[in-house]
Parts: structure tokens; sequence; C-alpha cells
């Protein structure tokens, strides 16, 4: 698992957050990485103490937490994985928060004709996806295939993998002919070139959640909490391909 310094905190916990021993520690998806790795910078630029930031699957985080992984607190590519750690007690769900969203697309080494459409993208022996069984963009991609008629052709094409990001190295070392990953994997690869996008209305909504865990005791991990869940923190991820949530009208 790769560890990463990074991240954040609130204005309000000012105080708080200079006597803290350390900074709070995260359990953060995969896909993540790029753009909270750059919100740490940005925490740690304001004179706080930076989280310390473990990456790996949605799925994979939400089972160090079941497990009693001693985190403050959890992001997660899925609500249902966060529905469960709410459910079971693992995860505060009155301090949940909705942070950002995604889009699929496919990716390949060399991009094809422009228009070739989602079909042509996904030519070739070896398609890579998160596991659909498990990993969050693999289920959005499913979902979007079945809808559109092409599960059932690429099915047996599937190389699953524990991760949006391991699909991506598959994908960037050309050991598959193409991969389907979130538009902000793409946007961090200098390997891979968009082939097709994957139509958002025919998966569920793509949603990354937020929440203390509920062992938490760290005085500054509600702070960081809040700045995830601030427009400063939205600008960065929106630079790093992620895509803002539609805001209630005031």
């Amino acid at each position: 698992m790769r560890v990463a310094l990074a991240l954040l905190l609130a204005t309000a916990l000012a105080a708080c957050s200079r006597d803290a021993p350390r900074g709070p520690v995260v359990l953060a998806a995969a896909s993540l990485q790029g753009a909270l790795d750059e919100i740490g910078a940005e925490w740690d630029r304001r004179g706080y103490r930076t989280p310390v930031i473990s990456y790996a699957g949605s799925q994979a985080v939400a089972r160090q937490v079941e497990g009693g992984a001693p985190a403050d607190i959890v992001v997660l590519a899925d609500i249902e994985w966060m529905d469960m750690l709410v459910e079971h007690g693992r995860a505060d769900g009155t301090t949940r928060r909705d942070l950002i969203s995604n889009r699929l697309v496919v990716v390949r080494r060399t991009s094809g004709p422009p228009g070739a459409g989602l079909q042509r993208a996904l030519a070739g022996n070896r398609i890579a996806m998160g596991d659909p069984d498990a990993v969050p963009a693999g289920r959005y991609a499913r979902a979007a295939l079945v809808t559109l008629g092409l599960w059932r052709s690429v099915e047996p094409r599937v190389i699953a993998t524990d991760s949006v990001r391991a699909a991506l190295v598959l994908a960037e070392r050309g050991e598959v002919d193409a991969a389907i990953v979130y538009a902000s994997d793409a946007a961090a690869s200098n390997t891979v070139a968009i082939a097709a996008h994957v139509p958002p209305a025919a998966h569920p909504p793509i949603r990354y959640s937020a929440a203390l865990l509920t062992k938490s005791e760290n005085a500054d991990a509600a702070g960081f909490l809040g700045f995830l869940a601030s427009p400063d923190a939205a600008r960065i991820f929106v630079r790093h391909g992620f895509v803002p949530l539609p805001r209630a009208a005031d």
C-alpha cells in the first residue's frame, strides 16, 4: 500500500491543529491520489499539520476500516461501501459528505480515430477494468456496458483489477488493448489517450463520499473533512479531471 503525505484541516480549528501531535490519518480511494496530494500540499502551505494518507481500492479501504485499521477519515469512490461502514458503526453517518464526481472513459496507448465510438474503442483481446464485483469503477463500467448492450461481448475479454489505477497501469504498459478508467486517471497519465467517453446516463451517478471514523480521537479530523468539502479543495479536484457535484439552489 502506497503512503503519501498530504492534506488539510479547517480555519475554525486552527488553534487545535497547531497543538495536535500529528495530522489525521486518512484512508482514501486510489483514484484520488493526485488530487489529494495537491490538496495536502496546499494545506501544508497554510501552516497546518499534514495528514497521512494511505491509498488503495475503495473495497480494500473499506475492509481495512472494517478490520479496525487506526485512522480518522475514510474517503471512498462508492456510496455502497460507505453505506456499509455507516451501518456497521465504523463511520459516523452524521459527518458524511459527498465531495466530487467523475466520468468513465476508455483509454488506449493510441487513441484511434476521433468519433470511432465506444465499441471501436473497446476492440482487442484484453480490456482492463476494476473488478466489477468489488471495485466501484468496475461496477459503474459494467452497469454502463449492460445498459448499452455491450457487456456480453466485452465480458470474456475483461482483465479485472483490484483498483482503477491498476487498470490504468496495465494500459500504460501495453499489457492490455484498452482500459476503462476515470477521466481523472486519464488526466494523470502521459502514456495513454482517451479513445471514447462512457455516457454518464448509462450508469449510476459516481460519488466520492467522505466521513469521520467513529473511533477517531484526532482533534483536527473534523476540520480536515470540512476542508475536503470546501470550494478551494473542489477547484483542485476539478483541475485533476474530477467533476463538481450539482449544488442545491440557495
